[in-house]
């Protein structure tokens, strides 16, 4: 039987929805993608991994997913990044290994420029910085920017699911406050980038851009020719503990 989330409080009241697997040292934070929640593979795969390894582990939706509170649309980069930041403070207990996936790298790399004396090690997988400029506002034809400045909100077909991604305005325009890939990521602390080839909703050249934007030296990435954006296969799911194991 799936064990009852525990809440926190964010910005605004926002109702934050978490599992918190304690144990010793570090504290592996996961940060999931873009409509994505706490129940998805790799997040209760990791929690397995931390279980096995003997290290505490914490899952959590963002507000307008999952089991949080307020309605997806009305979520940023910003509220999203609260969130997270809200959950290290709250929540984590020592040092902390962050591994986002897709919008979670972005979202995870902001929340370790905000807490980089609490975090040990960063892993991303097909990481999303600036998505909402170049892989959606940029890509948008002129019928599509009408739609968000008249309406607000533009639902866009979904590769993963039958439900359409429901993108908003206000998420386009709050993500400028964001942009990472303009200038240098001044983190120093080991690095771990995981990327298919056959990603077709980030391109992999994304995870060489953010290896050129750190600052620092220790960073590695790695290609599955095959793998595609979810990078869930068996044989993904295991480099990604290898990897872990080896910051651990």
């Amino acid at each position: 039987m799936t064990k009852k989330a525990d809440f926190i409080t964010s910005g605004n009241n926002r109702k934050i929805a978490y599992h918190h697997r304690k144990a010793s040292e570090p504290t592996v934070l996961f940060c999931g993608g873009y409509m994505s929640d706490m129940e998805g593979t790799k997040a209760l795969y990791l929690e397995k991994i931390c279980q096995g390894l003997g290290i505490s582990y914490i899952r959590f939706d963002y507000s307008g997913h999952g089991s949080s509170s307020e309605k997806f649309e009305d979520g940023t980069i910003s509220s999203w990044s609260e969130d997270a930041i809200s959950i290290i403070d709250q929540v984590a207990q020592g040092p902390l290994i962050v591994i986002g996936s897709s919008m979670g790298g972005w979202i995870g790399l902001i929340t370790c420029l905000a807490r980089q004396k609490r975090i040990k090690a960063f892993i991303g997988i097909a990481v999303a910085p600036d998505f909402t400029r170049e892989l959606m506002w940029d890509q948008y034809s002129v019928g599509v920017r009408e739609t968000l400045k008249r309406d607000g909100i533009y639902l866009e077909p979904s590769d993963y699911s039958d439900e359409p991604y429901r993108v908003s305005y206000e998420l386009i325009k709050d993500g400028e406050n964001h942009i990472l890939l303009n200038k240098p990521i001044e983190l120093d602390l080991p690095v771990w980038l995981f990327h298919g080839l056959k990603d077709t909703s980030v391109p992999h050249e994304y995870s060489a851009r953010v290896a050129e934007k750190l600052t620092s030296d220790d960073v590695i990435i790695s290609y599955n020719k095959q793998g595609d954006h979810r990078l869930s296969s068996a044989a993904d799911l295991q480099r990604l503990k290898q990897a872990l194991i080896e910051f651990i």
